[in-house]
């Protein structure tokens, strides 16, 4: 996930153009206070008009006569799918291959070998890999492409594979497509272009299949109790926490570290720091951390 940038606004029909829905400060404040309750992002005052912006299309579409209307209906019960597309509407997914590729190469060339060789002296092969807020997929798909360039002809000896999630429907089906547009995989070096992707037509290409099956995308809600019976050795979650204030992401730290695995890594966004207060994990290379050894 990312900043919200804002978008053009379609005419309503009627209204003219660029007509904006009103939003009394009442109304801004509880659907400020449920967005945080709920997924944890914090919209400060200066996000009203983006709020509103993002709001409009779906509010007109459902025919809500004004933004408490729409309020009611989140919290009326039966909300989790209204919920899902208010999410849906509010977050923005801007991201493509290989994207901060230091961490990539420190992936492949540092953190996966020290992992695995831990595996192999306590003679496991079960590598647990999460990628936390994985927009439409290319950040997971990037990690299974060098996992498997670095395990070889031996992948299949391995318990592997990647657990990918995000709060979105709408990007996760598109992560489990698998199918970009050729813009968007034009930073992967040609290696692996060759590998793993195929043609699709319209200028589009398609992750191939045996890759394709190696990852779990699942909708999850960071917010909840992490509900996973085993840590993990290795966990992305890159810029997800600038949405959020220093308390939720002081307990998303505290959850992350619960779920790794002595001598695991956290990967952070280049944008994202867990400041210097936190002792939980130490600090590796510029947005990369590790929970020490036992």
């Amino acid at each position: 996930m990312e900043q919200m940038p804002a978008k053009n606004q379609s005419p309503c029909p009627g209204t003219g153009a660029g007509f904006l829905m009103p939003i009394s400060d009442e109304e801004f404040e509880l659907l400020r206070r449920l967005i945080y309750q709920r997924f944890g992002i914090n919209l400060s005052e200066q996000k009203r008009s983006l709020l509103v912006g993002r709001l409009q299309k779906l509010l007109r579409k459902e025919r809500f006569g004004t933004f408490r209307d729409y309020y009611d209906h989140l919290t009326g019960g039966r909300s989790e799918a209204a919920l899902s597309q208010l999410v849906d509407h509010i977050s923005t997914n801007h991201t493509f291959f290989n994207r901060e590729s230091a961490h990539f190469e420190f992936f492949q060339k540092k953190a996966l070998p020290e992992v695995v060789a831990e595996l192999k002296k306590a003679n496991r092969r079960d590598l647990r890999v999460w990628c936390a807020g994985c927009s439409s997929g290319e950040e997971a798909y990037m990690l299974l492409m060098l996992m498997q360039d670095f395990f070889a002809g031996d992948y299949q000896r391995w318990d592997a594979g990647i657990l990918a999630s995000d709060i979105s429907e709408r990007v996760l089906a598109v992560a489990r497509a698998g199918v970009y547009p050729e813009e968007k995989v034009a930073s992967l070096p040609e290696g692996l272009r060759r590998k793993y992707l195929q043609g699709a037509g319209n200028g589009c290409v398609r992750i191939r299949e045996q890759l394709r099956k190696e990852a779990t995308f699942r909708r999850f809600n960071l917010m909840n109790s992490f509900p996973f019976k085993r840590p993990f050795q290795i966990i992305f979650c890159r810029n997800v926490m600038i949405y959020f204030d220093q308390a939720t992401r002081d307990s998303l730290v505290r959850k992350f570290h619960q779920f790794l695995e002595p001598g695991g890594y956290l990967f952070v966004g280049h944008s994202e720091s867990l400041g210097r207060s936190q002792n939980l994990l130490r600090y590796v290379m510029p947005a990369v951390y590790r929970k020490d050894q036992r």
